[in-house]
């Protein structure tokens, strides 16, 4: 096989899982990114060249039906944006939402992203032992949180606070956060992790039970 279609074989299924249109609109939905046409291809299994045809299509088609969003092509990638003569609709949405008091959830993520940013967001789930997609998107969408660039290694998205944040809990800096350390359990009441195991205690014997080796038995 050339590495042509060797290349060809990695981009095309033999049998799409999807309609071509309903699959992009699908993984476009849930992007948190622009995705260019070569990403978008991979996801959905269709040849790039149908898949940039087909990007173009939707764009055209949500203009003329007179969507509240639209399909742009933005930075090398495609993302769905609200339509700006609707941008007084999703402001007042997103103040509104302002007034509203954060969820328990909501207030523990906020914690996790405070006291160890920049994080990403697997890393918040790994450490609250959920998945806080959801949450995170409310944080971020209320101005609490915001991107902090991408993870070397992982390339995941990394957030931290925003200065709205500080602005609402009345602090100057990072630095001036409460500390963690009154928050913790003392460290007498905590398991070592590295203490040996000591091992069941022993069974004390009964009067007619021979005494264990080593010890004078009953005279």
């Amino acid at each position: 096989m050339t590495e042509t279609g060797a290349q060809t074989d990695t981009e095309t299924l033999d049998v799409p899982l999807a309609p071509l249109r309903p699959a992009l609109e699908a993984v476009l939905m849930v992007a948190d990114q622009p995705l260019d046409h070569l990403v978008l291809a991979s996801a959905v299994g269709y040849p790039p060249g149908e898949v940039a045809e087909a990007l173009e299509g939707l764009a055209a088609e949500y203009a003329e039906q007179d969507r509240g969003f639209d399909l742009r092509n933005v930075a090398g990638g495609w993302r769905y944006y609200t339509r700006e003569e609707y941008a007084p609709v999703v402001e007042k949405f997103v103040l509104d939402g302002q007034q509203a008091r954060l969820t328990q959830a909501a207030l523990e993520t906020l914690a996790v992203v405070a006291y160890q940013q920049p994080v990403s967001r697997a890393r918040v789930s790994a450490i609250r032992g959920v998945n806080v997609d959801g949450v995170m998107r409310t944080l971020v969408t209320r101005g609490l949180v915001e991107e902090a660039g991408h993870d070397q290694e992982t390339t995941a998205t990394l957030y931290r606070t925003s200065s709205y944040f500080l602005e609402r809990i009345g602090v100057p800096s990072l630095a001036d956060l409460p500390a963690l350390a009154p928050f913790l359990p003392e460290m007498d009441d905590m398991d070592d992790p590295d203490a040996p195991d000591p091992g069941p205690e022993p069974r004390p014997a009964l009067p007619d039970e021979p005494a264990a080796s080593g010890e004078p038995g009953p005279a």
